[in-house]
């Protein structure tokens, strides 16, 4: 008798609860900020393509030189950004072991829940590579950046995997991200095979890093305004590099297939059980 006059107060008491839980913690300033730090992005990525990048360009210098000061400018206005976004309390964050990343020759595999994962790790890695969707070559925001940072288009082609081998060989650092695109929340990760296959043509060391971020935020196919009821925090951390030994002595194609079903199976048991704290 008295279930639905129960359940319309249950309804009427979690609206006030819910208000009060964003405006405790700054729910639509979060979104003002959210807003603002993505327009900051465009204009930061149109001063950098535009003024910045040109002026490196022609100051004289080898073109690897060049390439290296293209990747600093871009990491560098990338750390602002992070930095905009943390202090304006739309996020926070924590990199455990960034400290190991950069070395010569070193690829870097993350997996992919959000849209800033590859913010984080280039604003990190001052002078890494990366492996980039292709869109980024027809937007005029960010094309002048990817072209002259020597980054590689994520075509899954021959001329790819060569591309990112070619520069582990050239004693860069690289970043790949295995998935190719972001994990919808709840899915399984699902890794193709050109990771594995470059790291075991050029790569020196295997690196790991393991991206968390709870709530859930910027996944693939959610609008940037669809902000969590609290704010995100991200976890990064670098793990132990993986033994590319035990696949050295077998045909790429078996050992390329073998290295991404291990990387598979161990990115799924790390994050099974990290649970990012709060900074």
């Amino acid at each position: 008798m008295n279930a639905e006059p129960q359940l319309a107060n249950e309804a009427t008491d979690s609206a006030p609860r819910r208000r009060d839980s964003r405006r405790r913690d700054f729910w639509y300033w979060r979104l003002f900020m959210t807003g603002f730090s993505f327009s900051l992005f465009g204009i930061g990525a149109l001063i950098v393509g535009a003024i910045l990048l040109p002026i490196v360009k022609l100051v004289p210098a080898s073109r690897d030189t060049k390439r290296n000061r293209a990747r600093a400018v871009m990491s560098a206005g990338l750390r602002f950004f992070i930095g905009v976004m943390h202090r304006g309390g739309v996020l926070t964050y924590e990199f455990h072991g960034r400290e190991r990343l950069g070395r010569y020759g070193q690829m870097v595999v993350a997996n992919h829940p959000t849209l800033i994962d590859v913010v984080f790790l280039l604003a990190f890695i001052p002078t890494a590579g990366c492996v980039v969707k292709q869109g980024l070559w027809r937007n005029p925001l960010t094309r002048w950046a990817v072209t002259m940072a020597e980054f590689i288009p994520n075509d899954q082609t021959a001329g790819m995997i060569e591309g990112a081998a070619s520069a582990l060989r050239d004693r860069q650092s690289l970043i790949f991200f295995p998935e190719g695109t972001r994990t919808r929340p709840n899915q399984p990760m699902v890794f193709h095979r050109g990771a594995a296959n470059v790291a075991l043509r050029a790569a020196t060391e295997l690196t790991p890093v393991y991206i968390r971020c709870e709530p859930t935020t910027l996944t693939k196919s959610e609008p940037w305004y669809r902000i969590p009821a609290r704010r995100p925090h991200f976890s990064l951390v670098v793990g132990e590099d993986l033994d590319l030994s035990p696949y050295r002595n077998t045909p790429l194609p078996l050992a390329s297939r073998a290295l991404n079903e291990a990387m598979h199976r161990h990115f799924q048991q790390e994050l099974a059980h990290q649970r990012p704290g709060r900074a």
